[in-house]
């Protein structure tokens, strides 16, 4: 299966360096104007992707042997493989034997949500939620592999929880390292926003106490938290509005940047991501609806947005695109 937009296999496998460092240096040049206020007919589409590409909240970590590996939501959390980041194929569920720590979450269901994945000290990485639709009794969870593969995950731990007193929600987990090597772990939706919490990097659980507000749009909605570390900035990319409602979802992909890993983050036009702010880095057009929960890896060629998005029909399906910086430092799709 295709997804629709350019078929750029040039661009979007990772050969191709050449040509992409030509191609990258033309836009930047003339992306600072376009990219403040581009209109959603503006972007491009998601690069082509085959096979098994029905996904929904997706995050990829490029795997020792140079594949690429994909956790998405899904029955004990999904996987998907690919060698090119062009042909995916199901790897089958991270815990093939259930998840039994985290049915008093999900009132006793084995959906579990939004994971994020990462490779650190020789083990693979996976923050994941467990809750239930709309509430916020909702709880991340940890769990190592040594290779990424279905069966291999070992249960870490409760990582952070959220009641129904809280005025925050513990799903859509995202781990940053920052440029002292602290451990981060961001997350949130609805409710007061985004959160983060600082992590013990031996063991990735928490440190501290210290739950730290970094972005809200007053009760609004807003969700699905990466941070990623290029030059002296810290980015913060989240999702706006609403997914989850097929061809009819209203989700994209917004950023702010902050010096400091833990904020205040501030859009493109000084508005602090505490107060609502967000510069648009991807929005719905044509038959692209609702693009969102992205995540943000570093490949050969560059920086890579990988998030999902809906078809007319209201099926979920991954989308990937390139992602570069302007002359001020701001990021855009290509």
């Amino acid at each position: 299966m295709t997804t629709p937009g350019m078929s750029r296999r040039g661009f979007l496998a990772a050969p191709g360096v050449a040509l992409r460092r030509t191609v990258l240096a033309l836009l930047a040049a003339l992306s600072v104007t376009a990219a403040t206020a581009s209109p959603a007919s503006a972007y491009p589409g998601p690069g082509r992707v085959t096979g098994d590409v029905g996904v929904h909240d997706p995050s990829v970590v490029k795997r020792t042997d140079g594949s690429y590996l994909v956790a998405h939501t899904g029955d004990n959390i999904s996987l998907k493989t690919s060698t090119d980041r062009i042909a995916f194929r199901d790897a089958g569920p991270a815990f093939p034997g259930g998840a039994p720590w985290t049915t008093g979450y999900t009132g006793g269901g084995r959906h579990l949500w939004a994971p994020d994945l990462s490779y650190h000290h020789g083990q693979y990485w996976l923050y994941y939620s467990a809750s239930t639709f709309g509430s916020n009794k909702s709880a991340i969870f940890l769990a190592t592999s040594p290779s990424g593969n279905s069966g291999t995950w070992t249960h870490r731990g409760l990582v952070v929880e959220s009641r129904t007193s809280d005025d925050f929600n513990a799903i859509d987990p995202d781990l940053v390292v920052d440029h002292q090597g602290r451990w981060w772990l961001s997350f949130g939706s609805f409710w007061s926003g985004i959160k983060t919490v600082a992590l013990n990097p031996s063991n990735g659980l928490r440190s501290d106490s210290v739950i730290r507000s970094i972005a809200g749009r007053n009760g609004g909605p807003i969700e699905a938290p990466t941070i990623v570390r290029r030059g002296s900035y810290y980015y913060l990319f989240v999702s706006f509005d609403y997914c989850c409602r097929g061809a009819s979802s209203t989700y994209r992909v917004m950023a702010g940047r902050s010096t400091s890993v833990t904020g205040p983050f501030h859009d493109r036009n000084g508005t602090p991501m505490t107060s609502g702010g967000g510069t648009e880095i991807l929005a719905g057009r044509g038959n692209v609806h609702g693009p969102g929960h992205q995540d943000v890896f570093a490949d050969v060629d560059s920086d890579v947005l990988v998030y999902h998005y809906y078809a007319d029909n209201g099926a979920p399906l991954l989308g990937i695109n390139l992602l570069a910086y302007d002359a001020a430092g701001w990021p855009f799709v290509y």
